[in-house]
């Protein structure tokens, strides 16, 4: 589930809310009580780390491997484990 940021507008209280993407946006402060209560826009809150997702995908475009031959079928030409 995401989780949003409200902030009232009346008293600055400022709260994260686990909500569903499909519940209603929360309107109501529940410090103050007014309906203040708003939606924050906020940055998404992830990260891709490891060993390339950029940068073996995508950093020099789609270049396509070039395909290698086992052992057994570059020396006789056909591949044993084709049959």
């Amino acid at each position: 589930m995401p989780i949003y940021a409200y902030r009232c507008s009346s008293c600055g209280l400022q709260q994260d809310v686990m909500q569903k993407m499909s519940d209603a946006q929360l309107v109501t402060c529940p410090e103050c009580g007014k309906e203040t209560f708003s939606k924050q826009l906020t940055a998404a809150g992830f990260q891709l780390k490891g060993s390339g997702y950029y940068a073996t995908d995508f950093k020099n475009g789609s270049q396509p491997k070039p395909e290698q031959a086992c052992a057994p079928c570059a020396s006789s030409g056909t591949c044993p484990m084709a049959s």
